[in-house]
């Protein structure tokens, strides 16, 4: 026998939904094959489960869309940071600079190793400790770093920090809306369970390829297993020779 399979999309699930609520409308209310008090609930929850997956698909799409650019700006800061910090252990090596100066930064005196940049989150700390620390040396009477110059990376440490903001609260709406719409998919699968269980129910006394043939109609939807397609398969082939 063929059997019931309920969706597992969300597209699916509106469109059981939407098939369901729609030919509501084209039979009266004692022609329809399921309860008053689900097509009710139904009605009322389709427009908000639908809005909810428009929304996190709208928030996915502009996550997506703002990668490449937002990638292209860590990848500048984060080179521009490091580049700054080698420039700065390399006046030390030659003694241009006190290694002393690398406490202005918040980093370690007595190693020429470079902070981990690899975390966001990490760039995000070491360009602003970078900054200010340039700032606090020079204040001290510290002559200027080149190539690249403080100012430079400020400008794409800048760039950086606004971008990592943002792409931030993309992804926080691209969570929230995926949350929202992952709680709604119960609803909507107690919905749709419920919309096929009556009606099957209300054609239960049909032969059973009348009985899907009427609940098709309702959206509901019927696989056949590899044996059972070669069965109707043959049985069609069979007809065909008899006629």
């Amino acid at each position: 026998m063929p059997y019931r399979r309920l969706p597992n999309t969300d597209q699916a699930r509106l469109r059981a939904l939407k098939a369901a609520t729609d030919i509501a409308l084209q039979k009266s209310i004692d022609d329809l094959a399921f309860s008053t008090a689900t097509l009710t609930k139904a009605r009322a929850f389709f427009p908000g489960f639908e809005s909810a997956i428009l929304q996190l698909k709208q928030a996915k799409r502009q996550q997506s869309a703002n990668s490449r650019k937002y990638n292209e700006v860590v990848k500048k800061a984060r080179l521009y940071v490091s580049h700054f910090i080698q420039v700065l252990n390399f006046c030390i090596l030659r003694g241009e600079i006190k290694p002393e100066v690398r406490e202005f930064y918040g980093m370690d005196t007595q190693t020429h190793k470079l902070p981990s940049l690899v975390l966001e989150s990490d760039l995000l700390e070491w360009g602003k400790k970078i900054i200010d620390g340039e700032q606090q040396r020079s204040m001290h009477g510290g002559s200027p770093i080149y190539n690249p110059s403080i100012a430079v990376v400020k400008v794409k440490y800048d760039q950086f920090a606004d971008a990592y903001h943002f792409q931030k609260t993309l992804q926080s709406n691209t969570a929230r809306w995926s949350e929202k719409v992952a709680e709604m998919r119960k609803e909507a699968d107690e919905l749709i369970l419920s919309i096929w269980n009556e009606v099957e129910l209300h054609y239960g006394h049909y032969s059973d390829e009348e009985k899907r043939q009427k609940a098709q109609e309702y959206g509901v939807v019927y696989f056949f297993r590899p044996s059972e397609k070669k069965k109707i398969e043959g049985e069609r082939l069979q007809t065909n020779i008899s006629f």
